[in-house]
């Protein structure tokens, strides 16, 4: 059995498979090892089960949507773009198609073809794959790394490249081993965040939950700056979630959450003038019709009565509603508030931001500045982004920018 390797890769994720990939194409024999059962655990479930492996946009939209150290990524974007993913995919025969807002799927919608294509990639270039295989010590001896292993084999290669992942979706395996290592060699490891993940609030929102809420606008007001953004959104039993929950949850989980808020506006198009004209022009039209059944022609019928409490307005005719009502019900559609409590647990976020300091990894070759041929890629770095493809793609460019870039 062979031991000793040019290059050893601690686990087979996405960025992993790529780094192993491109390592073996320059002519380095390659180890990639993990302890999940199969390779892609947690790419399999990415996309629900569909993938969306990239975005089929611009370097700089890229870095725009890059949420933590997209400077960083600068150089390894260059030098392996989303555009260069699409070819490397379908030159391994996988089809792909992009849909709205420019996100590339397989044509099957099955994540598991990715993982297939990567797999054949690696077998063609002759990567050596070793799973359900826990590592007990890493060491680093005269120019070698030792990894111990619980099969009793210790390992050796000339360079170790991470690609461990964060420590989200722990069922998918996910664990902090790259972080211990990181620190193990000297580095300092960012405290890992939720990102992209549901955030709870104070209020007993059980009654809403499942209730999706269409072009709608959500809003964090900080001390400096606002964040917004502008979509769906959906609830869960003591949450918001849904695609611009998820994004801004992404854009505040580093600031101060404690005693702070969320605003809705729940008719975004309407200026609180036009939305007054409105309402003025309808309470004549309907003025018979109750202040309940009339909220009808404004909200969803599940939100109805959650409204009316936050409004505190009691059901009665529109013609008996005063301009004060109106000013409440206006007011509560733009800005409708909900207390944060937290960020939902990490477990859930489908990303983790945090990380190996990228102020310590080389940009131009995700090399450390530290250790000599020792490598982060992937998740493990303190580096993410939005949905949309843009993680994946993270994962893929600094997975070819290390295996491109080994020496000796």
């Amino acid at each position: 059995m062979q031991t000793n390797y040019d290059v050893i890769v601690i686990g087979g994720g996405a960025s992993g498979m790529m780094a192993s990939i491109y390592a073996n194409r320059n002519g380095y024999t390659t180890l990639v090892i993990d302890h999940n059962e199969k390779l892609g655990k947690k790419l399999y479930i990415t996309g629900k089960g569909k993938c969306n492996l990239t975005n089929n946009s611009s370097i700089e939209n890229h870095l725009l949507n890059t949420v933590t150290n997209s400077k960083f990524m600068y150089s390894a974007l260059n030098a392996f773009s989303p555009q260069d993913t699409m070819e490397f995919f379908e030159e391994n025969g996988l089809k792909l198609r992009t849909e709205r807002g420019n996100r590339v799927f397989p044509n099957s919608d099955k994540s598991s073809d990715v993982i297939k294509t990567l797999e054949r990639a690696m077998q063609r270039h002759g990567v050596t794959v070793s799973l359900n295989n826990e590592i007990l010590d890493v060491d680093k001896k005269n120019d070698i790394f030792y990894i111990k292993c619980d099969t009793g084999i210790t390992y050796t290669a000339n360079s170790l490249i991470i690609a461990t992942g964060g420590v989200s979706y722990a069922g998918t395996g996910a664990t902090d081993f790259g972080y211990k290592l990181a620190k193990k060699f000297g580095h300092k490891v960012i405290v890992p965040k939720s990102a992209l993940c549901p955030i709870v609030v104070k209020e007993d929102v059980s009654e809403l939950n499942g209730l999706a809420l269409r072009n709608i606008s959500l809003a964090f007001i900080d001390d400096k700056k606002t964040f917004s953004e502008q979509g769906d959104m959906l609830f869960t039993f003591n949450s918001l979630t849904g695609p611009i929950a998820l994004t801004l949850s992404s854009k505040i989980n580093k600031l101060n959450l404690q005693n702070k808020k969320l605003y809705l506006d729940l008719k975004p198009a309407l200026t609180e003038e036009k939305l007054d004209n409105k309402l003025q022009r309808e309470f004549v039209e309907y003025a018979k019709k109750d202040y309940k059944n009339y909220l009808s022609t404004l909200l969803p019928a599940s939100f109805i009565d959650f409204f009316m409490d936050k409004t505190k307005i009691k059901n009665k005719k529109i013609s008996e509603m005063t301009k004060n009502d109106r000013q409440i019900i206006i007011n509560t559609l733009k800005k409708f508030d909900f207390s944060i409590k937290s960020l939902d647990n990490i477990n859930v976020s489908i990303v983790t931001s945090g990380g190996v300091d990228v102020k310590e990894i080389n940009a131009k070759t995700c090399e450390s500045k530290l250790v000599p041929n020792l490598y982060f890629v992937g998740e493990v770095l303190d580096v993410d982004a939005l949905t949309g493809g843009y993680n994946l793609q993270i994962a893929w460019s600094t997975g070819y920018l290390a295996g491109n870039s080994l020496k000796g």
